[in-house]
């Protein structure tokens, strides 16, 4: 997704977590992805050394791969959520996976 890195976006992303009752943490950790989202808890912690760009883009991730009830967030919230939404499902069309995740061609099928 195309969005500004500003101060202003990471506070709009963090909005919505909040909104949706997730707990945003910023700690220090080993996380190999950069985050550990715990959905049970509805808590997500981030590395805390990451810059801005890092952050936005982490938290980007994150929404995409969350299901959260549009009626709990405020309609500036539940618009920029659709938006991630949106976006993840144009990129999951044009990467639809793997070879090894994507069922055999034809011709493989045939050999």
């Amino acid at each position: 997704m195309n969005i500004k890195i500003t101060p202003n976006n990471l506070t709009r992303l963090e909005k919505v977590f909040d909104e949706a009752k997730y707990v945003l943490r910023f700690e220090k950790g080993t996380f190999t992805s950069g985050y550990c989202l715990l959905e049970h808890k509805k808590v997500v912690v981030i590395n805390k050394f990451l810059n801005l760009e890092g952050r936005i883009n982490t938290l980007l991730d994150i929404l995409g791969t969350l299901q959260l009830d549009s009626t709990m967030l405020s309609p500036e919230s539940a618009k920029l959520y659709q938006q991630v939404q949106n976006n993840k499902n144009i990129a999951d069309a044009e990467n639809p996976g793997t070879p090894e995740q994507l069922p055999p061609s034809e011709e493989q099928s045939a050999e």
